[in-house]
């Protein structure tokens, strides 16, 4: 297995596009940037947890950090219930690659991003220099994991990473995710208050953890701070790129295309689109080990240049629905008041949600499952 930036967190299936979904999909994301936290991702009090740190702290003078690192980093930071809990109940998901693209290359994301890319065209184009990696590519990456910057997470990343640190279950991984975020701010880069990111510790415009932080991220805007946590995205855009680079990143090879072309050919989804895919998506897998996740930045990347659509048509899915009829289904649910929450095609919870309930009031089984029959008492 490939040890990419986030493969010993979570899936980007649990993770990027569950947060950046559309209601349709899967629902909103867990913590965004700003905003109250739920109240299970606030500190609670827990005494064998603060043993943990009181022991943690006994030991961390050997990993270098200071007395003064560690009051400032512990400071107003405690166990959070919540982070266990999302860390314990994570699920693979077996989303499908038509399903997944529906998501990473949405209308609302491909506008976003098409702004986005407009907005800092010339931090990109001098990304671009220095590191090679084209700046549609950046910018897709930056779409898919906090949605250009608009859900970076706001969980203090000292609590997060020592709370699965004492808990175990990958003690000895997080507390290097917890002595490498210490030692950012040992660094001086952010301060203590503004150190957040995701439950799982996943930091900054790009989602970067820790560890991965300290291995690649860069000071593109000379301020003498490697800032991925600002409102000004341009050290995340350049630490990004440098991943890439680093990783082996050819400059001027494009990822892949749909259907024939250079490189080995590809069909992620059996009766869907064949991709021609080249190193420089294997270089996107560094950056996270999964075909969906490359081929949608890829997509997405070519959609912001002004690209289009996926030309070949997907197979029906296992209930023998096409995307255009489980949108019309989204839609004549929500028209009856049963709401989807959008309609993407994609069947996620609050569709499933909506489609029992629906079930419900006609005096059927309420299974959740979509179907012909069901589209056609809607009127479909």
């Amino acid at each position: 297995m490939i040890l990419t930036r986030r493969t010993a967190l979570l899936t980007l299936g649990a993770f990027g596009l569950a947060a950046c979904s559309t209601g349709g999909g899967s629902g909103a994301p867990a913590n965004s940037t700003g905003g109250a936290l739920p109240a299970d991702l606030r500190p609670t009090p827990n005494a064998a947890y603060d043993a943990w740190v009181r022991s943690f702290r006994g030991r961390a003078g050997a990993q270098g950090l200071s007395d003064s690192t560690l009051a400032a980093g512990f400071r107003g930071t405690g166990y959070l219930p919540g982070v266990v809990k999302r860390d314990r109940n994570q699920v693979e998901f077996s989303r499908t690659l038509e399903d997944y693209l529906s998501i990473a290359a949405s209308d609302e994301r491909v506008s976003k991003g098409r702004a986005a890319y407009s907005r800092h065209r010339d931090t990109l184009a001098a990304v671009e220099q220095r590191y090679g990696v084209a700046p549609e590519i950046v910018t897709a990456i930056w779409g898919l994991e906090s949605f250009f910057g608009e859900r970076r997470g706001s969980v203090p990343v000292v609590s997060a990473t020592s709370t699965l640190a004492f808990d175990g279950r990958r003690g000895a991984f997080f507390e290097k995710q917890l002595v490498a975020a210490l030692k950012i701010l040992q660094s001086g880069d952010v301060a203590a208050s503004d150190l957040k990111g995701s439950w799982a510790g996943a930091m900054g415009h790009t989602q970067f953890i820790p560890t991965s932080y300290q291995a690649f991220a860069v000071d593109f805007t000379g301020d003498g701070r490697r800032d991925i946590w600002s409102d000004d995205p341009s050290d995340s855009l350049a630490s990004t790129a440098a991943y890439l680079s680093r990783n082996g990143w050819t400059r001027g090879l494009k990822w892949g295309t749909e259907g024939p072309g250079p490189g080995r050919s590809l069909t992620p989804q059996p009766g869907g689109p064949t991709f021609s895919v080249t190193s420089n998506f294997n270089v996107i897998k560094r950056y996270n080990n999964s075909d969906s996740y490359a081929i949608g930045v890829g997509h997405l990347a070519d959609r912001i240049a002004g690209g289009g659509p996926i030309r070949a048509s997907f197979p029906p899915d296992k209930y023998g629905l096409v995307k255009d009829q489980r949108i019309s289904l989204q839609e004549r649910l929500t028209a009856r008041g049963f709401d989807t929450g959008g309609a993407d095609g994609v069947i996620g919870p609050k569709s499933r949600t909506a489609i029992s309930a629906y079930q419900t009031s006609i005096g059927v089984e309420a299974t959740g499952d979509p179907s012909l029959a069901l589209l056609q008492s809607l009127g479909g």
